[in-house]
């Protein structure tokens, strides 16, 4: 067996129904006595429940989280953090909020608390993505980490099937990338591969039963085993494609996460095998990125960048951002080769492993 080295995260981890009632105690174990509560807009009347619910321990909420982490919006929060002088931070939410508490937390080490209301897994990780100027950039830190996380199968239960089932494509991306990371481990790749099939398994469950609770749970436990291998190996290319789209036009998050993974795993299939070989097995697929591409059209979600807002005529110039500073991956980046996977992606036609392809296994 080939060296490896595995750290874990220094944070506390509690799961199951009805565990929010658990916040106020894990306050006061934490020492926070003014918390501000984050959240989107649309959690705003959540938010609000939540700082009455805390009473004395909440110093108030602020609900103008946004996708891609804007920096005006931190700003913004940042200012709410000094004027009520908070000594703590509550997200509760998807990877909108939780990205909002991160980017305090990097700025002032206050200690946070995340409250996953999605399948988003960013609350497992140390690394955080911002938007300036229509640009994301991304960057790690043990500041970033929040000190508890709190899942709470109640709170996921009015998600509505279709962000379930983006939002949980969007962690099996986490535990995808996660099985031919340069710095894979054995344990990170049994959990991916275990997320990937809780989340394979459910999913499906829940767009047939909204009210199904046992899928609910899974779909909550795949995430957060999806969300620890995010968190603790690095990522590749289809990470950075997800980033300069969403980041650069604006596009819906978890959408364009669940439209690229199927064709960025076939960029890295022949790269890859044995990663694949696992990948297919968790999805319960003969292959992985077919796989993955049938089972979004199995949940009804978008699988076109055309569709999510994305315009043809900016293919080129995602092309050309997607190959500047490219994270690591197991495939060389070919600006060629990211642009015809963009492009297939755009049209939402099924993915292609081009290096096949060409050598003549399939028809592209």
């Amino acid at each position: 067996m080939q060296g490896f080295a595995y750290q874990t995260a220094p944070m506390r981890v509690i799961f199951g129904v009805g565990t929010l009632s658990q916040l106020p105690g894990e306050l006061a174990r934490l020492g926070i006595s003014r918390a501000l509560v984050l959240a989107t807009a649309n959690q705003a009347a959540r938010a609000s429940y939540i700082a009455a619910m805390l009473g004395d321990r909440a110093a108030g909420f602020f609900a103008e989280a946004a996708m891609h982490t804007p920096v005006d919006v931190t700003d913004r929060a940042m200012a709410r953090v000094r004027e009520l002088k908070v000594d703590g931070i509550v997200a509760i939410g998807g990877g909108s909020t939780t990205g909002l508490g991160k980017a305090i937390a990097l700025r002032t080490d206050l200690p946070q608390i995340v409250v996953p209301t999605s399948y988003a897994g960013s609350e497992m990780t140390p690394i955080l993505g911002e938007t300036r100027d229509g640009l994301k950039t991304t960057q790690s830190s043990p500041k970033i980490l929040p000190e508890t996380v709190i899942y709470d199968v109640n709170l996921t239960m009015t998600m509505p099937p279709q962000l379930a089932a983006t939002s949980g494509l969007n962690a099996i991306a986490h535990a995808v990338e996660a099985l031919y990371a340069r710095d894979r481990n054995p344990i990170i790749s049994l959990m991916a591969q275990e997320g990937i099939k809780n989340l394979a398994q459910a999913l499906p469950k829940i767009k047939s039963d909204a009210g199904d609770i046992e899928a609910r749970s899974e779909a909550l436990y795949g995430a957060w085993l999806c969300g620890s291998c995010l968190g603790a190996v690095g990522m590749a290319l289809h990470h950075k494609l997800c980033h300069t789209l969403g980041g650069t036009f604006n596009l819906p998050h978890a959408e364009t996460h669940a439209v690229i993974l199927p064709h960025a795993v076939a960029y890295n299939a022949s790269a890859e095998p044995q990663a694949m070989a696992e990948i297919a097995r968790a999805l319960g697929a003969d292959d992985a990125a077919a796989g993955l591409f049938e089972l979004g059209g199995k949940l009804g979600i978008r699988r076109s960048l055309g569709e999510i807002g994305m315009r043809k005529q900016d293919i080129d110039q995602a092309a050309d951002l997607a190959v500047k500073n490219p994270y690591w991956n197991p495939r060389p980046i070919e600006r060629d080769a990211i642009r015809e996977l963009i492009t297939r992606a755009w049209d939402g036609k099924a993915p292609v492993d081009d290096v096949k392809a060409q050598a003549g296994g399939v028809s592209a």
